[in-house]
């Protein structure tokens, strides 16, 4: 059995790093590799069914993944092992939520809070996050002790959106002490991530 650690490895490396294993057993053998996502396991998946090697593969843990791949007969390299081709998961964009108010929304001041309480709680139940979440002038309030949305934006928190509020903000309605999730941003911070985001969500 040759044995091949791939982990860290960016495509097209695990597959070409088992590939060249492969044509090293010059006959029936095993190789096993180690890769740290399930794209690298989709690919050399498709490298195993296009040489027509059988092939396993074990889920150590969330980075770790063992790959088996084994051959019958001697596999010779051949002008498309020059051009690999692999799937490279697409780019997510960097969303950013903003948000200046307690409340969703114009009219019923109460009806806007349990809109914001909703809109929330149902952030945390996407399947793509926001890289973070801006509070400031009375959205800062939501951040804070007493919150209805404090269980939310910690699980946020902890799924790794990035939770930032307003010190000016906090200060000037005396909500300083109270903050109970995230961190506290200044507004050089606050436009910069607006900035730099692919897409800027305003409830």
């Amino acid at each position: 059995m040759v044995q091949v650690n791939a982990i860290g490895d960016a495509c097209p490396i695990p597959v070409i790093k088992t590939l060249h294993a492969l044509q090293d057993l010059n006959g029936a053998g095993t190789v096993q590799t180690l890769v740290d996502n399930e794209i690298a396991v989709q690919n050399l998946t498709r490298l195993a069914e296009s040489k027509g090697c059988s092939i396993t593969t074990e889920k150590r843990s969330d980075k770790e993944f063992c790959v088996t791949i084994k051959t019958e007969n001697s596999i010779g390299k051949t002008e498309a092992d020059e051009q690999i081709a692999c799937t490279v998961p697409a780019a997510q964009k960097k969303t950013v939520v903003v948000i200046s108010a307690d409340h969703m929304g114009e009219g019923d001041e109460e009806l806007g809070r349990i809109l914001m309480k909703g809109f929330i709680f149902a952030l945390t139940q996407q399947e793509h996050l926001p890289s973070t979440i801006l509070f400031y002038n009375g959205g800062a309030r939501l951040t804070c002790e007493d919150s209805a949305s404090l269980e939310d934006l910690k699980n946020l928190a902890s799924l790794g959106v990035e939770i930032l509020t307003c010190g000016t903000c906090l200060n000037h309605y005396g909500l300083t002490d109270k903050l109970a999730v995230g961190d506290v941003t200044n507004m050089y911070v606050i436009t910069e991530k607006q900035m730099q985001a692919d897409l800027i969500l305003r409830p």
